[in-house]
């Protein structure tokens, strides 16, 4: 029989997301993790287990039979630890005395969290809220439960993950009202534009931006490449005021969510216009660890977020 105490319990972690995943690299993104590092966890797995457990097909990797056996029992194990190591009194917000660590983009951060600190001050208030960037934070972080919520959209997400929509938004033209291209705002005079791009999707430190990596550069430009054009990117941002304050300049035009360009409804430098084609509106979804699934204050400050962003969007 092996000494648990010579275990270490992390690797159960690693096969439950490689087993469903099935991608060594796959597997290593979404837990935070470098593909050597992670390809070091599955060596270590077999040597633990005696079986190759992952097997290279013409499909890609698949389970072995003792991989497909041991699948539903890590996930049984997993969710034994979560429900272990949760307090089991009730969660009383008047009194409690926390932090509440939560990742999201400046976006989440500028339309969502006023009310949602307000809500905290009425009904919590020895609760302190600390919020993160998007590059303060890896999906490991947020799977061990150091992360308490992560709010932003995700082009993609570990599958563990529990998760809930907390708005759409649809995308809207902000620029300054001294735009010539006010005269005539269509899809030609879009594209004969100078633009500016915001985003910041995905979590763990950015890299530079690549312009004709259409795929790569989001929502509104995917929506142009449906129709074979492109648009001219003059500059690239991840921060959403400050692409607003850029787009004071009289030249330039960013495309973004209309709940933020609300934050200038009283600037009269700018202006909104509708965008000239289809866009797929933003979804703000709001993502949790199984860990903290059951933890009563965690489900208390869930529902709270959730319920302020209702009120928002209504």
């Amino acid at each position: 029989m092996k000494d648990l105490n010579r275990i270490d319990l992390n690797l159960l972690v690693y096969l439950d997301v490689l087993l469903r995943e099935r991608n060594v690299t796959q597997a290593a993104n979404q837990l935070g993790l470098s593909q050597p590092a992670m390809s070091n966890g599955l060596r270590r797995l077999r040597d633990l287990f005696q079986d190759p457990l992952l097997v290279r097909t013409s499909d890609g990797m698949s389970p072995t039979a003792r991989g497909k056996e041991l699948e539903p029992l890590i996930r049984e194990v997993l969710a034994g630890v979560e429900r272990a190591i949760q307090p089991t009194s009730d969660f009383d917000p008047g009194v409690a005395n926390h932090v509440i660590r939560v990742m999201a983009s400046d976006y989440a951060e500028s339309t969502l969290f006023p009310r949602v600190l307000q809500r905290l001050r009425e009904q919590a208030p020895g609760l302190t809220l600390d919020v993160m960037t998007p590059s303060d934070v890896s999906f490991l972080d947020v799977e061990r439960g150091k992360i308490d919520l992560v709010i932003n959209r995700f082009d993609q997400m570990p599958q563990s993950f529990h998760q809930v929509t907390l708005w759409t938004d649809p995308f809207i033209c902000l620029m300054s009202k001294d735009n010539p291209i006010l005269k005539n705002f269509d899809l030609p005079a879009y594209l004969a534009a100078d633009h500016i791009w915001v985003s910041k999707t995905g979590m763990g430190v950015g890299v530079g931006v690549n312009p004709d990596d259409v795929q790569r550069l989001g929502w509104v430009d995917s929506a142009l490449a449906q129709l074979g054009e492109q648009r001219r990117i003059r500059v690239f941002t991840r921060h959403y005021q400050a692409a607003m304050t850029l787009a004071e300049e009289n030249d330039l035009i960013v495309t973004l969510p209309a709940r933020a360009t609300r934050l200038q409804r009283d600037n009269p430098r700018v202006v909104v216009r509708e965008v000239p084609f289809e866009v797929p509106p933003l979804e703000l979804k709001m993502a949790w660890s199984p860990l903290l699934q059951h933890n009563p204050a965690h489900r208390w400050a869930r529902q709270m977020i959730t319920g302020v962003a209702r009120e928002l969007a209504d």
